[in-house]
């Protein structure tokens, strides 16, 4: 087996940048890696409209290291208010790659979220007229079911029905973490595609809960049993068109982490190649990184592959910072618990 591997510059198609002083700390530790990414949208307040898109591009490509070529793809935030021209005039533009459903309450910063779905079918009867995906949190949040069950309970009560009364609507399930969700999407046409993370490929929830809690590693969806780590580990190996990465990677100083209420999110923007490469080897399946990370999500968006290239080198532990240092206080870089091998080495 070659110690060298060589791809396709990588996309990430699921990022949290937030804002301010904490876009400027975090934005580097992405673009040194990743050509693209999609940009989520749940600033306060959210990005709902193309204008505030607009504006919110301007300040990620203003906070960019000289010289470095990144390109943030823009999506709106779904809200009960949202018109469904703006919608279509962001996309004609070129500005706007997706819209965001999260259910209200579901998630950081998701308050302003949908609740009664039949409120947004105008914007989405119009996403599926243009050909614009939805990205979907997917995840009910009634509170009389069981935070292990949310997602698969949400395929059957929201996913499913909003689907099939919106023929053609492109749907990206985001973050799966169930078999339920693995098995939903091979079940369905090239019309529905589903992103998984890295730090839903190393951990269950017992990393979380199993002697003593470990609040860097609490995110959202929560991370679920083994048999549904193994079986998201299996889809992202598999070679699979309809999955790829989006990492979800997502900046909370320690501060707030560490709160008797702590925020959710694991921080993966930093080392995130170079734990893909060690799952992959686990998996036997090193040549097939290259589509999980670099070819499947363009497949998905309509989008050229990157024609830059990253070579990772397999060598001594590789080591990276434990925290990247914000204005706000220090982000804790999320911990696979193994050593690392894999150095990306050029881009």
């Amino acid at each position: 087996m070659s110690d060298t591997l060589t791809l396709r510059r990588p996309d990430d198609w699921h990022l949290h940048l937030r804002d301010g002083d904490m876009l400027r700390a975090v934005l580097p530790e992405t673009a040194r890696h990743f050509a693209r990414a999609i940009i989520m949208p749940n600033l306060v307040p959210p990005v709902v409209t193309g204008a505030q898109a607009s504006a919110y591009r301007d300040r990620i490509l203003a906070a960019l290291p000289e010289g470095t070529a990144f390109e943030p793809l823009m999506t709106l935030y779904l809200a009960e208010d949202t018109d469904p021209e703006d919608v279509a005039a962001a996309h004609a533009s070129g500005l706007v790659k997706a819209v965001k459903l999260y259910p209200a309450g579901a998630t950081t910063n998701s308050a302003s979220g949908v609740s009664h779905f039949d409120r947004v079918r105008p914007v989405l009867e119009k996403m599926a007229e243009i050909g614009l995906p939805l990205c979907v949190h997917g995840e009910v949040t009634a509170s009389d079911v069981d935070i292990f069950d949310r997602e698969a309970v949400f395929i059957d009560r929201v996913l499913d029905p909003i689907r099939r009364a919106t023929p053609g609507l492109r749907v990206v399930m985001e973050h799966i973490t169930t078999s339920d969700a693995v098995e939903y999407a091979r079940a369905q046409g090239d019309d529905l595609g589903a992103t998984i993370t890295t730090h839903h490929l190393v951990i269950n929830r017992n990393h979380i809960l199993a002697g003593g809690i470990k609040p860097h590693y609490y995110c959202l969806p929560v991370a679920k049993r083994e048999s549904h780590r193994l079986a998201l580990r299996a889809a992202a190996t598999s070679g699979e068109e309809r999955f790829f990465l989006g990492t979800d990677s997502a900046p909370h100083t320690d501060a707030n982490k560490l709160l008797p209420c702590g925020c959710a999110g694991c921080f993966t923007a930093t080392n995130t190649m170079s734990i893909l490469a060690h799952v992959f080897e686990e998996e036997g399946a090193l040549d097939r990184l290259e589509g999980f990370t670099s070819l499947n999500g363009p497949g998905f968006y309509g989008l050229p592959v990157n024609e830059e290239s990253l070579t990772l080198r397999k060598g001594e532990s590789v080591t990276y910072p434990k925290q990247i240092d914000t204005n706000d206080g220090p982000v804790t870089v999320f911990d696979p618990g193994f050593p690392l091998s894999w150095r990306v080495e050029t881009v």
